[in-house]
């Protein structure tokens, strides 16, 4: 990957895995289609906001609305609700954790639906070396937290939902600007759940708590308006595959935010695993240089 390309990675690595703290923290006054509803419809805000700022011109036809509608839904309502919603009885590393699984449904996808992102030797040795940092980093707390089954299986099923959609984007978004990939499905994203919030967390809830507006408006402006737009800036740029790969960073931030913030301790499973995922990245972006073609004799 190019430096621009690293920047927004790990831009992207640190915002989203501050999400599991923050989906705590609003968890505990507002439900979790409440809580989507709220997210989606501030990151449509910043969305509005970039869009009018830039006059960036909207899609005109159903055909060019039809994949960011589909989107709205299998990429931002159906699984923020369900990571929400697991998180109500799972705690939000073992959250982390799972969401790390995203990468490997999308190697398997992405092999079969794409013909620029097939399996390779490295890849595969990066996606498992990073998939065991991730094990390693929460061993502690895996053992020690048995968790829910249901919040567990949540949380894999929006892991499928991540996957497949990434890959719809790449197939179906290619002449979309990456601004209008990122922040046009929140729209139908905003419907859904602000819709459903009325219909079944009726009454509406509004926040009280000055901290649960501060976690609803960082997911909104920056988990989802700001995010998505650099994700699907990198889905075009370095594959579907390598993008996802930004899960593998979401147990490390949210460590790192454990130890400065909750003062929890630094454990070797956390040095460890930090090793084992920075290791993975390398494995993963490693490409070997073409050796180099053997010069031909002149002919006499």
């Amino acid at each position: 990957m190019k430096p621009k390309h690293w920047f927004v990675f790990i831009t992207l690595g640190l915002i989203w895995s501050s999400s599991f703290l923050w989906i705590e923290l609003a968890l505990r006054e507002v439900g979790p289609i409440t809580l989507v509803a709220y997210r989606a419809f501030f990151g449509l805000l910043f969305g509005l906001a970039v869009i009018v700022i830039q006059r960036i011109p909207l899609p005109r036809t159903i055909k060019e609305w039809t994949p960011l509608i589909v989107l709205g839904l299998t990429n931002i309502a159906i699984p923020f609700f369900l990571i929400s919603w697991g998180q109500k009885t799972i705690d939000s590393g073992v959250a982390s954790i799972l969401d790390a699984t995203v990468p490997l449904f999308t190697i398997l996808v992405a092999h079969f639906l794409l013909h620029d992102d097939k399996m390779t030797t490295p890849k595969v040795l990066g996606l498992l070396t990073g998939f065991a940092g991730v094990v390693i980093l929460m061993s502690k707390d895996i053992g020690a937290d048995t968790g829910s089954l249901w919040g567990q299986l949540a949380v894999i099923v929006a892991c499928i939902f991540y996957a497949g959609s990434s890959i719809y984007v790449r197939v179906f978004t290619e002449d979309t600007p990456a601004i209008l990939r990122g922040l046009g499905p929140l729209v139908s994203a905003s419907v859904v759940m602000m819709a459903s919030a009325f219909a079944f967390e009726a009454p509406f809830k509004i926040p009280t708590l000055p901290l649960t507006w501060v976690a609803l408006l960082w997911m909104g402006i920056l988990g989802s308006g700001l995010a998505f737009i650099m994700l699907f800036y990198l889905i075009h740029e370095i594959g579907p595959t390598r993008t996802t790969m930004v899960t593998y960073l979401f147990p490390l931030g949210g460590v790192t935010l454990g130890v400065i913030f909750l003062n929890e301790q630094l454990t070797w499973q956390i040095v460890t695993g930090a090793a084992f995922i920075i290791l993975s990245l390398a494995i993963a972006n490693w490409a070997p240089k073409p050796a180099d073609q053997p010069m031909m004799p002149e002919k006499s």
